[in-house]
């Protein structure tokens, strides 16, 4: 179980606070979903919880035991907005072993079969994929560091609506092995696979009391 309990964080020398005693739990194998506007601290959360990042006050929990900067950054993976621009490696086998030199073949096919791109050749380049297979391919990225929870800024951002409903697919079947918090400005594609979901509007969480009513196609 992830807690945040009352979370507050200041920029350095700025007077008003991005996040404002933030609380919240996300049970295991659930999807959290968090909505909020530009600018309402969506990513700056995603920062803290990844381990980027400290709260001025108030702390995250995994499992009833506190959490420094070190700890989180093991505990979690952070799947950036717009990841294919991180992208390094100049092939998929490359890009997963990024970090991993000692990565095993199994281990890359099993990341890779998590999110579908099993069928492709290792050696394709990353930019050579479509939108959709780099969004997959960052996940299997994060995946391969077995991360506690999987964490996702704005995962549908510039995808069309068929590369859209392909990848909320996708995060509906991970949530069965992984814990996923997922920040969001348009809840339209999400809001249907999630377990619990929250606003966030000027630093501001709320919960919305949300239980998912999914259909995977």
């Amino acid at each position: 179980m992830l807690y945040l309990r009352n979370l507050t964080y200041y920029p350095t020398a700025c007077p008003t606070a991005i996040l404002k005693s933030l609380n919240l739990e996300l049970a295991p194998q659930t999807l959290g979903l968090i909505i909020g506007p530009s600018g309402s601290g969506k990513s700056t959360l995603l920062e803290i919880l990844s381990g980027l990042a400290d709260p001025t006050s108030g702390g995250v929990f995994w499992r009833e035991q506190p959490l420094i900067a070190e700890e989180l950054q093991q505990l979690a993976g952070l799947v950036f907005q717009f990841p294919e621009r991180h992208f390094c490696g100049g092939t998929i086998l490359e890009e997963l072993r990024l970090g991993h030199p000692e990565l095993t073949t199994e281990r890359v096919k099993n990341a890779l079969t998590e999110v579908g791109l099993d069928h492709l050749s290792l050696k394709t380049p990353p930019h050579a994929l479509s939108g959709g297979q780099q969004r997959r391919l960052a996940l299997a990225v994060q995946l391969i560091r077995q991360p506690n929870i999987l964490l996702l800024d704005e995962p549908t951002a510039g995808l069309d609506w068929s590369m859209r409903k392909q990848l909320v697919n996708l995060l509906a079947k991970l949530k069965k092995h992984w814990t996923l918090l997922v920040v969001t400005h348009d809840a339209g594609d999400m809001l249907p696979i999630a377990d619990s979901a929250w606003t966030l509007n000027h630093g501001i969480l709320e919960n919305l009391g949300v239980s998912s009513q999914e259909s995977v196609v």
